[in-house]
């Protein structure tokens, strides 16, 4: 994999992370035909920096945090950093395999696992975890249902912190949470929710 190197500042620190150059490069017409699998992942996503200098701006010290579709984890390693107990979590072996490299480069310990929505057995029997993270995860209608069912199974008395840029499906999501907090940061909100 061409990678190259991003810098990525935050509140105290600064992210030194590799992604792939190009992730148009990564396309894979059979796992596209029998997954529609397309490399989100593999993009610095301005949803994914938003949250990131959001959690880094809290103190998570011991606190159960997961994340869902990390991608390039740059949220899991912000909440690594600022003392949380994180699982890392994406459908793509591959983001997986980055994010243990990024991770070591920045001295930050977390977990990692893959894991799908539509089998998230594993995450459940982990559950409650204080807080669950997700950077710009409903960019498909279709994701909107299975995370309405996944979140609030996750949660107790969590909360969830998702970062959206105002995508069409994120309206219906949101309708089935409270709204805690909005932090509009240009073209990204970050929303603090509990489920109703």
């Amino acid at each position: 994999m061409d990678l190259v190197e991003e810098s990525v500042p935050l509140r105290g620190a600064v992210l030194q992370v590799l992604r792939p150059r190009d992730a148009e490069a990564l396309l894979d017409e059979r796992a596209f035909e029998h997954e529609e699998f397309l490399p989100y992942w593999a993009e610095l996503w301005p949803s994914g920096v938003a949250l990131a200098r959001r959690v880094a701006a809290r103190a998570l010290k011991g606190a159960r945090v997961l994340e869902l579709g990390c991608g390039l984890g740059l949220p899991s390693l912000a909440a690594a950093l600022a003392g949380g107990r994180v699982l890392a979590t994406d459908w793509s072996p591959q983001a997986i395999e980055l994010l243990r490299d990024n991770a070591e480069r920045n001295d930050a310990g977390l977990e990692l696992e893959i894991a799908d929505w539509a089998h998230p057995e594993a995450l459940i029997e982990r559950a409650p975890w204080d807080l669950v993270l997700g950077a710009d995860l409903l960019y498909e209608r279709r994701n909107v249902a299975p995370l309405l069912d996944l979140v609030p199974r996750l949660l107790d008395k969590g909360e969830l912190w998702l970062a959206d840029p105002g995508r069409a499906p994120a309206e219906e999501f949101l309708a089935g949470f409270e709204r805690l907090a909005e932090d509009a940061d240009g073209r990204v909100t970050v929303y603090r929710l509990r489920p109703r």
